[in-house]
């Protein structure tokens, strides 16, 4: 299908962008278009005015910062998937980038936009989620940083206000603590029909979950189980606990909790415990 009609300008700065989103109620950014671009077409999304921001080249980056990895908003999945830095200090999130989509996909999504739309069904959210990374915005009040906890607030909703823009992704250095990311799908370049981040931690492990309800979700219950002395077996059995999966032409929703109970206990197992 067709665009619904809109205005288009391009931002020179992150400043400049927070001001063309003010111009219009409905604005939308628009970076690598992987996520907008589809909604878009369909008219499942119809905004008024696109304030590209996709030539700001100081927004992507991947770089040590103290006890985090920064990586600018604007990275390609591809350059998060093959960073040395990501690959030595926190592997899981270029793990889970080289499994976004395909190379086309890849090669032009960026992070920031990923994070930013919010889907359930994303791989990189879930990640952040697990390691409880942070999110740096800037607004009109100017900058604030967002745990990553806090920024999934419902289906493709997030805590982003009407003129923030998502700048940086902060996630920490994860030292010797072991890391994974499992998904499941049907072919290589298909949304995960359920995947699981799992990040050793203090003795136990955060577990967080990929389309496993309206947001990703943290398995705490496993996670509580586990800390209590469960195995993985164990912890892993109560992983769905809490959740409220679709049922769709993929998975029935106890499919999808079976397939968050066994690709729990693999995690687990695949980070030692």
């Amino acid at each position: 299908m067709i665009p619904a009609k809109f205005d288009y300008e391009v931002a020179s700065s992150v400043d400049d962008a927070i001001r063309l989103l003010g111009q219009s109620d409905d604005a939308k950014l628009l970076a690598g278009g992987h996520s907008l671009l589809p909604l878009m077409k369909l008219r499942f999304a119809q905004p008024s005015l696109l304030v590209d921001i996709g030539r700001l080249g100081d927004l992507s980056y991947v770089r040590g910062d103290g006890n985090a990895v920064a990586i600018g908003a604007l990275t390609r999945h591809h350059d998060v998937a093959t960073s040395p830095l990501l690959r030595q200090e926190c592997a899981i999130v270029a793990d889970a980038a080289r499994q976004v989509g395909d190379p086309q996909v890849r090669h032009r999504g960026t992070i920031g936009g990923s994070v930013a739309h919010g889907d359930p069904a994303s791989d990189l959210p879930t990640v952040l989620l697990a390691l409880d990374a942070d999110l740096v915005v800037r607004g009109p009040g100017g900058e604030r940083t967002i745990p990553a906890r806090e920024f999934f607030t419902g289906f493709l909703e997030t805590a982003l206000g009407a003129q923030d823009v998502l700048t940086e992704i902060r996630v920490p250095k994860l030292g010797g603590n072991a890391s994974t990311y499992l998904k499941f799908n049907r072919r290589a370049q298909d949304w995960a029909t359920v995947a699981v981040a799992a990040v050793a931690s203090n003795g136990g492990a955060r577990i967080a979950l990929t389309n496993m309800g309206p947001t990703p979700l943290r398995a705490t219950a496993a996670e509580e189980a586990l800390a209590a002395g469960a195995g993985a077996a164990g912890a892993a059995e109560k992983a769905a606990e809490g959740t409220s999966p679709p049922s769709d032409t993929n998975a029935s929703a106890e499919f999808r909790k079976h397939l968050a109970r066994v690709l729990t206990r693999r995690a687990l197992e695949a980070i030692g415990k």
